[in-house]
């Protein structure tokens, strides 16, 4: 059966709307940015625009408020050093340079696809703003070189920069929230494949509409539409190596055809895309086996681990205390778990539970099978009779317990980011290949589990996001987990 018969009988209530409907309390705001919202937005202008431009105006829109939040990120930076600078006329020099800095990033930004960014992932993101925002600064380092007393000039530029770099994204995010309450943001897609994949993909980018996706179910009828009426992207979750014929006939139809790779959520296998650049549809090589990286990541993970050892000390011998208070004996505990290669590593941790834990926990599995259930599940149970009361819900939700793994971070045996480091009856519930895979790259302190769904996650969901962050793997996919983690551990939500 061909690609296109096939996904034509899929049922037609699969809707964008039934989808925002089942997935709405995840998302940020209202499901009115859906499969119309932008032909609504350009009808509410009521003007005789031409076609070509109709179609234009929401992405313009959306550009427009991304850049208005980028400038305003650059103003908050500004307010934020004023206390800092000079007064006087160097002080005006000092603002047509950072005006100048300015501009220039929004340029580059632009030249970098940034707005208004559809599908990319947030690593890459951050990668194209942080390699901006360098070149800027590169270029302001030549100036005050080259400039009669220019050198005044760098340290308050770097910092106007940095500072930027830091607030944009806030604003960024409340752009893009603005955007879709407009009804403006994204662009329509229908998603081609097979059946079993369409609802979890459509509700994927429901769920995640920052990648500026709104999915709607293939129709068969769809080429009879006008270009203005029929969606302009086509999304192909299926192997396509037999259905050639197909895409030529799709690429007459839509305006972009792309092969879907793998989602951290939905694994789409088969895909080999030949393109690189981070977008949703690229599968990105592993970078696991180059060792300059590898070097940079070792030496970003002695600069943080460190310094945040000694700055948080007092907090872990505070909760020690508190652990000897309530169950006296042990504060610290050492548990093999499975490293690189498969090599053991004894991660260090501090005690959230009673010494007897284990007894508890067969106490409870005899008289409750539904924690069994849950047990078998998850690995976890939201009742846990062998955590501490109150300090050992504490340290769990706050991730307090794992600070003492900056010691196994500075001893080499663990990074800063990477897929956590399960215990063997966690482990023994993965498929033989993928603990293969996990073996092939230094467990974390922190990973993209954690900032995705935490504890809340199955066995399956666990090695999907693993198996993403393992194919996806790169300094800025780091980056992004590990600026992404404060968040997470502030909602302590579902604590690792």
């Amino acid at each position: 059966m061909s690609l296109l018969a096939s996904i034509s009988d899929l049922p037609k209530a699969i809707t964008p709307n039934d989808v925002a409907a089942r997935t709405g309390p995840a998302n940020s705001g209202p499901p009115m940015a859906n499969a119309t919202s932008g032909a609504a937005f350009s009808r509410g202008l009521r003007l005789n625009i031409p076609a070509p431009l109709k179609r234009r105006i929401p992405r313009l829109a959306t550009s427009s408020l991304l850049v208005a939040g980028d400038v305003a990120g650059y103003l908050i930076a500004y307010f934020l050093l004023l206390p800092f600078l000079p007064d006087g006329s160097e002080n005006m020099v000092l603002e047509r340079a950072f005006a100048l800095a300015a501009l220039a990033a929004i340029i580059l930004y632009a030249s970098s696809a940034l707005y208004p960014g559809y599908r990319l992932h947030d690593h890459e993101h951050l990668r194209r703003r942080t390699t901006a925002s360098a070149k800027v600064a590169v270029i302001a380092a030549l100036e005050a070189i080259l400039l009669p007393e220019g050198t005044r000039l760098l340290l308050p530029i770097f910092g106007f920069l940095g500072l930027g770099l830091i607030v944009q994204p806030a604003m960024h995010g409340v752009a893009r929230g603005l955007s879709r309450r407009l009804g403006v943001w994204g662009e329509r897609a229908v998603i081609i494949g097979g059946r079993n994949r369409i609802p979890a993909l459509m509700a994927h980018f429901t769920d995640h509409w920052q990648y500026g996706i709104r999915p709607e179910s293939y129709a068969a009828d769809i080429s009879e539409l006008s270009p203005d009426e029929r969606p302009s992207i086509a999304l192909i979750a299926d192997d396509t190596g037999s259905h050639i014929a197909e895409l030529a006939t799709l690429r007459k139809t839509f305006a972009e055809v792309i092969l879907l790779s793998d989602t951290p959520n939905v694994k789409v296998a088969g895909l080999r895309p030949a393109d690189i650049g981070g977008e949703i549809g690229v599968r990105l090589a592993s970078s696991s086996g180059a060792a300059n990286s590898n070097l940079v990541r070792r030496a970003l993970d002695l600069a943080i681990a460190i310094p945040a050892v000694l700055v948080l000390m007092p907090v872990i011998l505070i909760a020690a205390a508190a652990i000897y208070a309530i169950d006296p004996g042990p504060v610290f505990f050492r548990h093999a778990r499975e490293g690189l290669f498969g090599k053991p590593v004894h991660v260090l941790k501090l005690r959230t539970m009673y010494r007897d834990a284990e007894q508890r926990l067969e106490a409870l599995f005899r008289d409750n099978p539904a924690a069994q259930a849950e047990w078998s599940t998850h690995f976890k149970l939201r009742e846990d009779p062998r955590v501490l009361p109150v300090i050992g819900h504490l340290l769990r939700a706050s991730s307090i317990d794992e600070l003492p793994q900056l010691v196994n971070i500075i001893a080499g045996e663990m990074a800063l980011v990477g897929p956590r480091p399960f215990p063997e009856y966690h482990l023994s519930a993965m498929d033989g290949e993928f603990r293969d895979k996990r073996r092939s790259v230094v467990p974390g302190l922190t990973g993209l589990w954690q900032i995705s769904e935490r504890s809340d996650a199955d066995i399956e969901l666990q090695q999907q996001l693993d198996g993403f962050y393992i194919d996806n793997r790169s300094l800025w996919f780091d980056w992004h987990i590990l600026l992404s983690t404060i968040p997470a551990v502030l909602k302590g939500k579902g604590a690792c």
